[in-house]
């Protein structure tokens, strides 16, 4: 078994990159960020690799963040407005 950092994370696009790679980060975690993504144009795939004493905090903070733990204010507003359109556009009950 490697002593060696562990990938945890992975997607296509460099902009969910770095925001997972900032939480990680701010919940205390040391990120290394390898992929295509790193070069000045952005584009390609973005892995995430943290220390193999972080993995298992890592993968649950990834898990919180895809269930929607982290979602901003904006997020949530943008969600129930999008409910209440959804409501609106359906016919009366009788």
């Amino acid at each position: 078994m490697s002593d060696g950092p562990v990938r945890v994370y992975s997607t296509g696009n460099a902009f969910d990159g770095e925001l997972t790679k900032g939480r990680l980060e701010a919940e205390g975690i040391t990120v290394m960020m390898k992929g295509e993504a790193e070069g000045p144009y952005r584009a390609g795939p973005v892995y995430l690799w943290v220390a193999r004493e972080d993995e298992e905090r890592a993968r649950a903070i990834i898990d919180a963040i895809a269930a929607g733990a982290y979602a901003t204010d904006d997020d949530v507003l943008d969600a129930l407005s999008q409910a209440d359109d959804d409501v609106a556009d359906e016919p009366p009950q009788t």
